[in-house]
């Protein structure tokens, strides 16, 4: 009989609500097959604890709070990290190695973007050189829905997209309530969504009107305008209804912002020296507005993705479910794979879980469509309405609450004895 391998599970790059429903479903998974998987350990901040041999015991967690991982959010619980895996960092790569048969790891699953996956490749390729036999898969999640191919037949969508998606929807709803009522003397508010290089957050807007009824303008980093064609847009749509919402993507090109950027290499626009907001905004005050009062601005900044509440239940459920399926793709197919969620054809939407090979996905970036781009580039089309319309859902989702307080899973700090001499990631090294 074939003894039990232990597990490490990390996530990577930033949480979205529903990350730790994944992380659910990969454990209760794990512990319902105790013949096959071990110990269940997870990388302390992502591959940052691996490379620490920073691993928290899953497996001593109280199943209670492990549950509860349904409906905590962000990161909070494991961790996550920016630490990427770069093909010099060759002490790295051995390091993780090295961990991985101290503490006799056969399975090792990663929760991220575009660039976990590349570290879950990379981690799959050298335990195969190195003859270690380990099992390393990817589990697809990001906000901003750039993982895979701009055909959507790797991956429909990612989970934590359907979330943040849900709440841009119902914010630029209270939003609209609120510039219809301070109008006369605030007639424009511009709001800042995430989405460095990619307009699908912004592009959520619209499901907060699909009717076209709110004077919504949304401006992605894809619209190709320059902030003169885009206040004279906002001047237009203030001639013909007196106001105007603006969403405008994190990404579009402003000029010197001073930037910064994480490990990853990718703009951190939430903390730079100034936001696009607020040129924006600024220059729609400078130049004139055609109607009396001010432009105004809102940031939501990292709320997007850490809010449980607005989370869509849609998007918890893949999340588990895909969760579930990595153990399932593990088992059946072997290393060097990501689970996948793919929409079935038809008018109802209804989706399955599948795989796709790792080295597909790895630092893949996918583009938005240019045909879900309305021609007059402030607005995306019905197309795109149809895509996203289901994965916001149609219900709030149940928060535990204690004492008027959210109840969020508590894991207990216990970690795995370590036997390896203490390590510095390379990155971090001086000189």
């Amino acid at each position: 009989m074939t003894t039990p391998r232990n597990v490490v599970v990390a996530q990577s790059g930033g949480p979205t609500p529903v990350i730790n429903n994944s992380l659910r479903g990969i454990v209760e998974t794990c512990r319902a097959m105790p013949e096959v998987f071990g110990t269940i350990y997870a990388g302390w901040h992502g591959i940052e604890g691996v490379l620490k041999e920073e691993l928290l015991d899953l497996s001593a967690q109280p199943t209670e709070e492990i549950a509860l991982l349904r409906t905590t959010p962000a990161a909070g619980s494991i961790g996550t990290c920016r630490y990427k895996l770069k093909a010099a960092q060759r002490a790295d790569f051995e390091r993780v190695v090295e961990v991985f048969k101290a503490h006799d790891v056969g399975y090792f699953f990663y929760i991220g973007g575009n660039d976990s996956m590349d570290t879950a490749h990379k981690v799959a390729n050298l335990a195969h050189e190195r003859g270690l036999d380990l099992v390393a898969t990817g589990v697809p999640k990001t906000i901003d829905n750039d993982v895979g191919d701009s055909e959507f037949k790797l991956i429909d969508h990612t989970p934590g997209y359907g979330s943040v998606a849900r709440y841009w929807a119902l914010t630029v709803q209270n939003a609209n309530q609120e510039n219809a009522g301070s109008s006369p003397s605030d007639p424009v508010l511009v709001m800042q969504a995430m989405g460095r290089k990619i307009g699908f957050i912004p592009a959520a807007a619209r499901l907060a009107d699909p009717d076209r009824e709110m004077p919504l303008l949304i401006v992605m980093r894809e619209s190709g305008l320059s902030m003169e064609e885009l206040a004279d847009r906002v001047n237009d749509l203030l001639r013909e209804r007196g106001r105007a919402l603006v969403v405008i993507s994190e990404g579009f090109p402003v000029g010197d912002i001073g930037e910064r950027k994480d490990a990853f290499g990718h703009v951190q626009f939430s903390s730079s020296q100034i936001t696009v907001e607020q040129l924006v905004v600024n220059y729609l005050n400078e130049v004139g507005l055609r109607a009396r009062g001010v432009a105004r601005g809102n940031v939501p900044g990292t709320d997007q993705r850490h809010n449980i509440i607005y989370a869509s239940t849609i998007d918890l459920e893949e999340a588990y479910k895909v969760g579930r399926k990595a153990v399932q793709v593990a088992l059946e197919e072997g290393s060097g794979y990501m689970a996948t969620i793919l929409r079935e054809p038809g008018p109802l939407y209804n989706v399955r879980y599948d795989k796709v090979p790792l080295e597909l996905v790895a630092n893949s970036e996918r583009t938005f469509p240019e045909a879900w781009i309305a021609p007059n580039r402030v607005d995306v089309t019905d197309d795109f309405v149809r895509y996203a319309r289901p994965l916001i859902g149609d219900e709030w989702p149940s928060i535990p609450l204690v004492d008027g307080r959210q109840r969020f899973a508590r894991l207990r700090p216990i970690f795995a004895e370590k036997k390896l001499p203490e390590y510095v990631p390379q990155a971090y090294r001086a000189g």
